[in-house]
């Protein structure tokens, strides 16, 4: 089982609260430029997953949990679908509010179900 000393975990932590700051000084830090570079991609799914939270109403720390978590289910592609959504639903648990885990999943499976469907 997963714990949240599992260095993955601690890995994704940091990926996430590079990108929270980065989104505030509007540009990124080395540490999430290759994810920041294909926002124009991610963003956009992100935005038709959710379309009732413009991504400048959004939570930004579960902005930053859906960025990452996108970047991984549609660049990436490294890590199984379930164990991203996982993973980002322990992150809201960690860093979000009381809602972001239920807005996270949900947001997630309506990528999935979106991606899963395109040919």
């Amino acid at each position: 089982m997963k714990t949240a000393t599992d260095p993955r975990h601690r890995r994704r932590a940091k990926l996430v609260q590079h990108l929270f700051s980065s989104a505030f000084q509007h540009q990124p830090d080395s540490a999430v430029k290759y994810i920041w570079s294909h926002l124009p991609a991610i963003d956009p799914l992100i935005t038709r997953a959710a379309p009732e939270w413009p991504l400048d109403k959004l939570n930004p720390i579960d902005l930053a949990i859906l960025r990452l978590a996108v970047y991984e289910l549609t660049i990436d592609k490294q890590v199984p679908f379930r164990v991203i959504i996982d993973e980002a639903i322990e992150l809201a648990k960690e860093f979000g509010g009381p809602g972001s885990p239920a807005f996270i999943n949900g947001a997630l499976g309506q990528i999935i179900s979106t991606y899963e469907s395109q040919p």
